[in-house]
């Protein structure tokens, strides 16, 4: 679909002001198109995208029982995964919200006085006066208290060492996938009750994105110690503010590995973190990758920003920091990753190869270096994979965790039917 007229590029922002004056499917396939052409990219903002675009679907679609919303949301997931399979936060919310669904209709089945085929028609998009005390069931917990021991802020040595066919909006899907709800209940959901509480439970999903970085942050004074020598690469906001976090209490010295583009360019990307940090008396020493290993014995952590982690503890990164986690391996040093629990995929069959994606090379060679260009193929990784041994420690806004921990995580926030759903299966015509 073409974007939007008004002489802009479309961005996320853009995106969401869209979503009031659009159909469900016109919305569906413009985000299908940015997300091709990478207008909306990063962990954070297709994350957002796709869960307000889920949102969406079960507002203002017209479903009258749980099969059919679950195989219209699977719908929907397996068009967005297939259009940015790099992403794998997409996915991610995809699973999310089809067990937040499995839930609510589990508890809305277990209520009395359930009206068959209620209301059916679209409910008020989000704003709408609609709360769980009006609904008469108890507020969800948050996810800070479903994570248990792992909210409370403790010394990381003491976490780490605890052991342990296509479906239309009015028809019924049959996927086949196995991922369904058991099939001849669905017809005695309370629609309007279920419509409400999913609607709030995508709310809340949004919620915790919006607040992984200050629940990240928090961990800072833990893991960084006054004058700690601590290497950085193409630092993320999470990872900036992590460290921006610690400088505001105490002083030490940041080695930054980052594109020589970026730091020899005029709109220095991270001029204003190595401000921040300055401010505080922390000092920031801009290292090229050519010179990596020199600096490296001085390194007491390597902090790395994750675009997305496995359930087995492998982690999806930008180019070059897999180096770097090796490099630290070899000097014994600490590895640790930061990442919101919406970026740990249920996904536990990571192929290496299929995960790296590849950019454009034009800022390393382009059509002035003629005679290269016609006879060498040049490729310019974007990201890559870091193996879960080479990594510590795993940081995310439910406290610090060993990879043998993630499974647990993954566990309370996926359902099992839907962890082993195959969101990029060819979708019929």
């Amino acid at each position: 679909m073409a974007p939007p007229k008004g002489g802009y590029a479309p961005s996320l922002e853009k995106f969401l002001d869209t979503l009031k004056s659009r159909p469900v499917d016109a919305s569906v396939e413009f985000l299908i198109s940015l997300l091709k052409r990478r207008q909306i990219r990063g962990s954070e903002s297709c994350a957002i995208a796709t869960a307000h675009i889920l949102l969406q679907v079960v507002a203002k679609d017209k479903w009258i029982d749980v099969d059919q919303l679950l195989g219209r949301i699977q719908l929907v997931g397996r068009k967005l995964v297939t259009a940015q399979p790099h992403e794998l936060a997409i996915g991610n919310i995809v699973k999310r919200v089809l067990g937040l669904i499995r839930d609510e209709a589990s508890e809305d089945r277990n209520d009395t006085g359930n009206d068959p085929l209620a209301d059916a028609s679209p409910a008020p998009i989000p704003g709408a006066e609609t709360t769980n005390t009006t609904l008469g069931k108890l507020p969800r917990p948050s996810p800070a208290v479903a994570a248990g021991p792992f909210a409370r802020t403790q010394s990381i040595f003491n976490l780490l060492s605890d052991p342990d066919s296509i479906p239309s909006a009015g028809s019924t899907p049959v996927l086949g996938s196995g991922a369904s709800s058991p099939r001849g209940h669905g017809q005695f959901t309370n629609v309007h009750a279920l419509r409400s509480e999913v609607i709030d439970g995508i709310e809340e999903i949004m919620d915790e994105i919006r607040q992984v970085d200050e629940q990240v942050q928090a961990y800072a004074d833990v893991v960084i110690n006054p004058g700690d020598y601590i290497l950085v690469h193409q630092p993320s906001k999470t990872v900036q503010k992590f460290l921006t976090r610690a400088a505001s209490k105490r002083r030490f010295t940041v080695f930054l590995v980052a594109d020589p583009s970026a730091l020899s360019s005029t709109d220095d990307t991270y001029a204003p973190f190595r401000k921040s940090l300055s401010a505080g008396g922390s000092t920031v020493i801009n290292v090229m990758n050519a010179g990596l290993m020199a600096y490296m014995s001085k390194v007491n952590k390597v902090i790395l920003g994750a675009r997305a982690i496995g359930s087995k503890g492998g982690v999806i990164v930008d180019a070059g920091a897999a180096a770097i986690a090796r490099a630290a391996r070899e000097q014994g040093r600490t590895v640790v990753v930061l990442g919101g629990v919406y970026k740990l995929s249920p996904d536990s069959q990571f192929h290496q190869e299929g995960l790296v994606e590849w950019g454009d090379p034009s800022k390393y060679v382009n059509f002035a270096d003629g005679a290269m260009v016609e006879r060498v193929r040049v490729m310019n990784a974007v990201a890559e994979f870091v193996p879960a041994d080479l990594v510590n420690t795993y940081i995310t806004n439910l406290g610090a965790h060993s990879k043998d921990h993630l499974h647990t995580i993954v566990a309370d926030h996926y359902k099992e039917e839907d962890v082993n759903f195959d969101l990029l299966r060819k979708i019929p015509r």
